[in-house]
């Protein structure tokens, strides 16, 4: 509530390690609400540098008769050939298995979930203005990554972006502050919505909240909104 205002509640997971990763969820106040604990680590192998990248909130919905999983991710940035490339490359068959258990969840106990934010891994060529120089280059673009994220849309997991936008070139979430990308467009669709199947039915819009000029970012990002019918 000290960094959201009063008209939200919201819970935080930061990094055991200072000024490194962070997540978190926050619902407005009075028209949905948190269930039970958070759930901050993804699981009991994490490590101080896994840690803040990993956050499940249970929220109930309002005019809906099931809650709602919500989680916050932020995979590793890596860096191709270096430790921090290992360390993100053994992150995520962690967070398949965990997304597993979720997909489970819903078609067991109708349990719904949502997992959202900055994934660090484009999916194909149509998420990248500048493929060919990058492509098994720069982490990010590496085929061994690449493999987890649409692994994970073939066991059931709805990339609700890609499924309201189609088959075109982008939408970008993320422009390098160096040079001209901003401003040529030049980008790279690394922040998603996974939705469980259930859920990625319902997603009926998108937005990209990517600033009119280079001086009015106040990230490297830009936020990614999307509408679901209750």
């Amino acid at each position: 509530r000290d960094i959201m205002g009063e008209a939200w509640d919201s819970v935080w997971a930061p990094c055991r390690i200072k000024g490194r990763a962070g997540v978190g969820v926050a619902v407005r106040r009075g028209r949905v609400g948190f269930e039970g604990e958070p759930r901050p680590v993804l699981d009991d192998a994490e490590t101080d540098v896994d840690s803040g990248r990993w956050l499940e909130t249970v929220v109930r919905r309002e005019g809906a008769q099931t809650p709602l999983r919500v989680v916050s991710a932020y995979f590793h940035s890596g860096e191709k050939d270096t430790p921090k490339q290992e360390a993100k490359m053994a992150h995520l068959p962690r967070i398949g298995a965990r997304m597993a258990e979720l997909l489970a969840d819903e078609e067991e106990n109708g349990v719904p979930s949502l997992v959202c934010g900055d994934f660090n891994v484009v999916r194909s060529e149509a998420d990248i203005k500048n493929w060919k120089p990058n492509h098994n280059k720069r982490a990010g673009v590496l085929d061994e990554e690449i493999v987890f994220l649409n692994r994970w849309v073939e066991e059931g997991w709805r990339d609700t972006v890609r499924d309201l936008a189609g088959d075109v070139q982008g939408p970008y979430s993320w422009w390098s502050w160096r040079g001209q990308a901003f401003v040529n467009n030049a980008g790279w669709r690394i922040d998603y919505q996974y939705a469980t199947p259930t859920l990625g039915e319902r997603a009926r819009s998108f937005v990209i909240g990517r600033a009119e000029e280079y001086e009015e970012r106040f990230s490297d990002h830009a936020p990614v909104s999307v509408t679901y019918e209750v």
